[in-house]
């Protein structure tokens, strides 16, 4: 034991005197890997990066910025991001150039291929810029594969990764009471705590991709429970019964849930407005579906709910919330919950 360390110690003496083509890499990595667990996170000292500023990123960016951060933002159309300049959010024009300004960097983007391209870009991805001790969190839904292939390379870069997509809708966004599912380094994780608790509650799921599979985990079950929620209301419109009154009868029973607490009344009221668009929804159940065939697991439920959503996508409807679902259910049934107009109520009482 003592002969192997010995000569443990002599090949990294050759390797330090002698320039190799990875020494400066090594050394580089070597001095940065325990950097963050040393520096404290706080408004005084910790610049933000935002890279997404839409439906959710803007409200979660508000938080931060409220709670005092200096917050750089990068987002494809600036002008989704200028209510965020206006409360005082600095602009960057690429995420390597927002990263070049930030200590840590949160990424909330649409499918995977954004994450890829806004991350590991080698020319203008956000790892690019980030200095040594820089922190990347990713709190897009998307592979976990992705996740730790990020991890690797940041960990590389002398940088640190956390993946942390978060459950809870726009509603969630804006109350800053979201569920963040978190995977990668577990200290880190926990010096990363109060930062995140302006947006939400954090959860801590394992290493890297953990926190990814966590919210595809999450994505099954809100799939089989929105199809649930809208074919209990046709049921029930076909049944005759006062879909108002029936909502407010189910929420208190086993048959409550956060969905319908989220979507029941807007679709009632026939609000499609996106809280969590169709078309990442879909995304979502796709990579969920390939997951599974990765696993060998069988479904259905899943599989179900994912045609009926891509079915609203080829009605052109991708760009709804989540709570869309209904319209395809009303055309499987020939039926509509949309109440009654008022010439129709006075020619049923003639």
């Amino acid at each position: 034991m003592r002969l192997l360390s010995l000569n443990l110690i002599r090949s990294l003496h050759h390797f330090t005197t002698n320039k190799h083509p990875s020494h400066s890499l090594l050394l580089r990595h070597m001095a940065t890997t325990t950097t963050p667990a040393a520096e404290p996170i706080g408004p005084s000292y910790t610049k933000l990066g935002w890279i997404g500023t839409g439906v959710m990123g803007r409200s979660m960016c508000s938080h931060l910025l409220k709670a005092g951060y200096t917050l750089t933002v990068f987002t494809r159309t600036q002008s989704k991001a200028q209510s965020l300049l206006s409360m005082g959010a600095h602009w960057a024009d690429s995420p390597k150039s927002l990263a070049s300004q930030s200590d840590v960097v949160f990424s909330i983007v649409g499918y995977p291929s954004d994450v890829r391209n806004v991350i590991l870009d080698p020319s203008t991805g956000a790892l690019a810029g980030l200095r040594p001790g820089g922190v990347i969190i990713d709190m897009t839904t998307s592979d976990p594969s992705l996740a730790v292939e990020i991890h690797s390379a940041a960990s590389i870069a002398g940088c640190s990764s956390v993946d942390a997509p978060v459950s809870g809708g726009d509603r969630g966004a804006r109350l800053a009471a979201l569920s963040i599912f978190s995977g990668g380094d577990e200290s880190l994780v926990t010096r990363l705590t109060p930062l995140l608790n302006h947006l939400g509650r954090v959860y801590y799921m394992g290493g890297p991709g953990k926190g990814q599979f966590c919210k595809l985990a999450n994505q099954v079950t809100i799939a089989s429970t929105m199809v649930g929620l809208c074919e209990g209301l046709i049921y029930a419109h076909k049944a005759g019964l006062d879909l108002s009154d029936y909502l407010n009868a189910i929420s208190t029973g086993a048959a409550g849930s956060k969905s319908l607490d989220l979507y029941g009344n807007r679709i009632l009221n026939r609000d499609f407005e996106a809280g969590f668009y169709v078309n990442h929804f879909v995304k979502d159940l796709g990579i969920c579906l390939r997951e599974c065939q990765n696993m060998g697991l069988a479904l259905p439920g899943l599989a179900l709910a994912q045609q009926m959503y891509l079915s609203l996508k080829a009605h052109g409807e991708g760009d709804l919330g989540t709570q869309a679902l209904v319209l395809a259910l009303e055309r499987l049934n020939n039926v509509s919950l949309d109440p009654p107009s008022s010439d129709k109520l006075a020619e049923k009482k003639n």
